[in-house]
């Protein structure tokens, strides 16, 4: 049976390119022969709109066949689970009602453990080689539940003068998961939206550099109209313009958290 490796990209600061980067990650994954599911966790839909028109994902988000409906009931992900255009990668998509989940989850038993459970059928099947998770741009019960069904964290970090901004707070917080969950394991920190020409990128590369025990990723991704152009289709970068320089960067990182996923 193979073993399922789960994976949240988590930032609690906005813009750091957490959509961006899950939604390529697991489309180049699936390029490289890995079956992937993705799960929008934010009720902000992006990574369901990496794969789907905005008219398509409206209906999923007000349907009851959503993430939202499915943690609320407690259910297995399994029946939620919606087919991209892409081989080996499918979603479960979100919902613009996850904006309460936090409410409606905190008086459950267990709260803390509820997304695992309905994960727990999925990581067993084997059908997975990769989950990756969308987590909301928050440090709450909603993405402790989203670490605590995890195996690793990624957090994207924006080379700009704010884009550290918070950081602390975010290992911080996920210290607090790691004494309930001892396994989660930080896989890394990608600097996304570099700009080489700026010292911005330098600064960010430097103060990452000096942070102990965490491992920066050697790819990182640049600034590229590809990327805004693939959104605006509702696509990834990796499929919508294979030859752009954005893409060869993601794959690039995604072979790199394959490899580290995998030790």
């Amino acid at each position: 049976m193979a073993l399922t490796k789960t994976i949240c990209f988590t930032n609690n600061k906005g813009g750091s390119g957490k959509s961006t980067t899950c939604s390529n990650v697991g489309a180049a994954m699936a390029q490289a022969g890995k079956k992937v599911l993705l799960v929008d966790g934010d009720m902000q839909l992006n990574l369901s709109l990496s794969f789907f028109s905005e008219d398509e994902v409206l209906r999923m988000a007000e349907s009851d066949k959503n993430l939202y409906h499915a943690v609320l009931r407690q259910k297995d992900l399994t029946d939620y689970i919606v087919h991209t255009a892409y081989d080996n990668l499918d979603l479960v998509p979100s919902s613009t009602l996850m904006s309460s989940i936090e409410y409606e989850l905190f008086p459950k038993w267990q709260r803390e453990f509820i997304l695992k459970r309905c994960l727990k059928n999925i990581r067993e099947s084997g059908e997975y080689d990769f989950i990756l998770i969308d987590a909301p741009p928050t440090l709450g019960g909603w993405v402790m539940n989203i670490l605590c069904a995890s195996d690793f964290v990624i957090v994207p970090v924006e080379a700009s003068p704010w884009g550290m901004f918070g950081l602390a707070n975010m290992f911080d917080f996920l210290q607090d998961v790691k004494n309930m969950v001892p396994e989660l394991s930080v896989l890394g920190i990608v600097v996304t939206k570099a700009d080489m020409r700026k010292g911005y990128f330098k600064q960010t590369m430097e103060t990452l550099s000096e942070m102990e025990e965490i491992y920066v990723f050697h790819s990182f991704i640049r600034v590229d109209s590809a990327i805004e152009w693939s959104q605006d289709s509702s696509a990834p970068v990796v499929e919508f313009k294979k030859g752009s320089r954005s893409a060869k960067e993601y794959k690039e990182l995604a072979e790199e958290v394959i490899s580290r996923a995998s030790r």
